[in-house]
């Protein structure tokens, strides 16, 4: 699979490191299970500015965002925000994995093996991607 770069403002690097520093408990947990290719070998960016925008994580090889919603997700203005980001985003060609901040403090298993089957379906995926058809042999 090629890795496609996409650009993003360079003023959000500084607003990046400040998310970095600043991160909810949540986020916090969740790097804990992502960091150092913790997650079958994968390599994950935390605040990671992609296009106009941030993402809470990032693995560039899936093209996978991870995405933790808190309390303050569930505000009709800031859930519309949210879908027209993530709409930007998925034209791109990132896909998404969200999860409720509660998700992650309390069954991190749950979470852990959401993202494992989603590495699942994109490995299957690039396999078939690589794997001739057997039918179109010899012809």
């Amino acid at each position: 699979m090629k890795r496609k770069i996409i650009p993003y403002k360079p003023r959000l690097k500084e607003l990046a490191r400040q998310l970095r520093n600043n991160s909810t408990l949540a986020e916090v947990l969740m790097w804990q299970e992502l960091k150092g290719k913790k997650m079958r070998g994968y390599d994950f960016h935390r605040q990671k500015p992609i296009d106009e925008y941030i993402v809470d994580f990032f693995c560039a090889k899936l093209m996978l965002a991870i995405e933790i919603d808190g309390l303050s997700h569930e505000i009709p203005e800031k859930f519309s925000k949210d879908a027209r980001r993530q709409k930007r985003l998925e034209s791109l060609g990132i896909r998404f994995l969200r999860f409720h901040d509660l998700e992650v403090k309390k069954d991190m298993t749950y979470v852990l093996r959401a993202i494992d089957n989603f590495i699942d379906q994109c490995e299957n995926e690039e396999f078939k991607e690589h794997t001739p058809n057997p039918s179109q042999e010899g012809n």
